[in-house]
């Protein structure tokens, strides 16, 4: 892959992974006394706005607002936005700058960067961990482990913020044991703008007798971007009593043991192909209950597109496991084995690694790899195996070497285990059927023919889901498609002809709940993107 790490774009690439909206509390409840750092205005003739314009993960997208406003704290988010609506200039967030789509820079006035809001403690007024929304993931785990040995099950990009990430429903390494980080979410504040335009900030919590409970089931999965700006979270497990920051939130591993499976290009079949698709998921269908070993382990399929010389790491298996799990060595060689089986050329497994967790999810997170680069990304929820159909559209896109298909990637995640133990209404992200996530994604690099790679992974993305109008439409073996990983050509007629609308895709039958947290907290449509929730007409 070109600039763009594979594993950087896990779980944390949010729906507005720069961008987190959404509601909170009363202005004295938000307040620090003293502002720690901003505000800051930057216009074009600022030389930092430079800087600000480049501070994004996805190079297609370059934003040149009328000006940034760098915030350090709830009240400067208050009056940046009520200044914009006093201005009539459009408004958008960018908390950590990871976006699929062009959510921040398309038509925004003014970009409202969250960047000096990066605070994670323990708030004991409220019993639970607050993490602003411009931390970013790494930082959010540092801290939390460092200071209580605890963590959040988000995702392997380090540089992905909190205030996307959350928003969209978040999903790591550790969620098929812990669920999704929006299980855990306790409280979260935002920023909302009423009818005439004023802006205040809210609190909204998960009891359900909080008059504001429906704008913190919004940020369930709801996604960034619609209903307000996302200042603080407030994470604790709901089903732990008691006061001790040390039993609030799951404990990660003390040690991962991790090992990579690899594949060749070279003597693999279409058959073969089938087959290791069709096992990867499978071993997922078999170990999707909730609390047994397997629940421990995590493993992605990358399945890059062959190169123009034979390479021997063309699809690659990375895998982990908590290494105090009885047989944890057992469990990740088996795992290997049962993907590899069957398969022609045989399975390389490199040798088993040991590392704390920490440094595991440093390593992980950063990789040596830029995050940046110029890229087209489309997911789906997996919740059966891909037919031999889907698996041959993937073998004919990535397994003929071309300049193009050389760039591009399959890329399946496991999924389910305790995500799949919560209700589909009880928050907003409602698909907890499927096993796997998907992402098809192409990148390139400055100079190279960007409309190619789009005409690629388009048309891969369209024939793995023919036979429901080029598009995951819920149902069968597909779950919809995953918002903080948002494909605009799933609101365009001209790649979606299956009649289904781009809001049942991502949100099914938890939309209309959605409109109407829309219509109550954000009646103006301050706060809109190509894919964010509209208001009911």
């Amino acid at each position: 892959m070109d600039k763009v790490t594979r594993r950087g774009l896990l779980g944390g690439t949010a729906a507005l992974g720069c961008a987190a909206m959404t509601a909170g509390v009363a202005p004295s409840a938000a307040a620090s006394a003293e502002p720690r750092f901003g505000p800051i205005v930057v216009r074009p003739a600022d030389p930092r706005y430079e800087d600000l314009a480049e501070h994004r993960a996805n190079h297609r997208f370059r934003p040149r607002p009328d000006y940034f406003h760098v915030v350090g704290s709830t009240e400067q988010v208050v009056a940046a936005v009520n200044a914009a609506v006093r201005e009539n200039r459009r408004v958008t967030v960018r908390s950590g700058g990871h976006c699929y789509e062009n959510f921040v820079g398309d038509g925004a006035q003014v970009v409202i960067d969250m960047c000096g809001m990066s605070e994670v403690s323990f708030d004991r007024r409220r019993g639970a961990f607050c993490v602003e929304a411009g931390a970013t993931l790494l930082q959010a785990y540092r801290r939390l482990y460092l200071g209580w040995g605890v963590t959040i099950p988000g995702g392997q990009c380090g540089g992905v913020a909190a205030g996307g990430h959350i928003a969209g429903g978040g999903y790591g390494p550790l969620s098929r044991r812990h669920g999704l980080t929006v299980d855990y979410l306790h409280a979260v504040e935002v920023v909302v703008a009423d009818r005439s335009g004023r802006a205040r900030a809210v609190v909204a919590t998960r009891d359900p007798d909080d008059p504001n409970h429906d704008l913190w089931w919004a940020h369930t999965g709801g996604g960034g971007g619609n209903f307000g700006i996302v200042t603080r979270y407030w994470m604790r497990d709901p089903d732990v009593r008691g006061g001790d920051p040390a039993e609030l939130l799951p404990r990660p591993p003390a040690t991962m043991l991790s090992g990579v499976g690899l594949w060749s290009w070279d003597g693999m079949t279409k058959e073969s192909f089938r087959r290791l698709l069709r096992n990867y998921a499978e071993w997922h269908q078999r170990h999707n209950s909730p609390g047994g070993p397997e629940a421990s382990l995590f493993g992605s399929l990358l399945v890059g597109g062959r190169q123009p010389a034979a390479d021997p790491g063309g699809i690659v298996l990375p895998a982990e496991i908590d290494a105090a799990v009885p047989g944890a060595e057992t469990l990740l060689r088996d795992h290997f084995a049962a993907v590899g089986e069957g398969v022609t050329p045989d399975v390389f497994v490199t040798p088993f690694q040991r590392a704390p967790w920490y440094q595991h999810m440093h390593t992980a997170s950063t990789g040596g790899v830029s995050e940046a680069g110029r890229y087209k990304g489309k997911s789906a929820y997996l919740r059966e195996p891909f037919t031999d159909a889907q698996a041959d559209v993937a073998f004919d896109h990535l397994g003929t070497a071309g300049d193009v298909s050389k760039s591009g990637l399959l890329w399946l995640l496991g999924y389910g285990g305790q995500v799949n133990t919560v209700p589909p209404a009880a928050t907003a992200t409602v698909e907890r059927e499927s096993i796997m996530k998907m992402i098809h994604l192409v990148t390139w690099e400055e100079g190279q023919d960007g409309a190619a790679h789009l005409e690629w992974v388009r048309r891969l993305h369209q024939g793995t889901f023919e036979a429901t109008g080029g598009v995951p439409v819920p149902g069968g073996n597909c779950g919809g498609a995953y918002i903080n990983y948002p494909d605009t050509d799933h609101a365009d007629p001209a790649w979606n002809t299956s009649g289904v609308p781009w809001s049942t895709i991502y949100y099914g039958a938890n939309y209309a709940r959605l409109q109407r947290v829309k219509a109550r907290w954000d009646p103006r449509d301050v706060f809109h993107h190509a894919l964010s929730v509209r208001l009911p007409t």
